[in-house]
């Protein structure tokens, strides 16, 4: 399956720079237009201007966590329906389950692989367009 990912925006919240570097670099040469902030605050400052298509929190985070930055997003009614993925060094049941409760749609264990990073993406954007489809009453 192969989705094209051009024009698709995409915001990358992570409070290490490697981490936003990383996923930027990759997807900006796959054509995304790609907002970086450096935590749950930055980001909350910047999505109403950006409206991102799909945004990467990561978990572990000063200030206000990516699990607070995802339940705020969900709970506002503008971007309830905006893709979450979690960011975490840990691969754990417990944070993925802790994910899905603030509404993560999807969780990626760092460091991830340029493949795995677009995977995800692949599968929300897939689901999206799914979503989209008239066919679906």
């Amino acid at each position: 399956m192969s989705v094209n990912l051009t024009a698709l925006k995409v915001m990358i919240v992570d409070d290490s720079n490697t981490i936003r570097r990383t996923a930027e670099t990759i997807l900006s040469k796959a054509g995304c237009e790609v907002v970086t902030a450096i935590d749950g605050f930055d980001s909350l400052a910047k999505i109403v201007d950006v409206v991102p298509d799909v945004i990467f929190v990561d978990i572990m985070m000063p200030r206000l966590d990516g699990y607070q930055t995802c339940a705020l997003i969900k709970n506002n009614n503008e971007f309830k329906h905006t893709p979450v993925i979690m960011l975490s060094s840990k691969d754990g049941l417990f944070d993925k389950a802790k994910g899905r409760i603030v509404g993560a749609d999807e969780y990626l264990t760092k460091p991830f692989s340029k493949n795995e990073l677009f995977e995800v993406l692949e599968r929300i954007v897939a689901s999206r367009q799914t979503a989209d489809s008239p066919l679906q009453g």
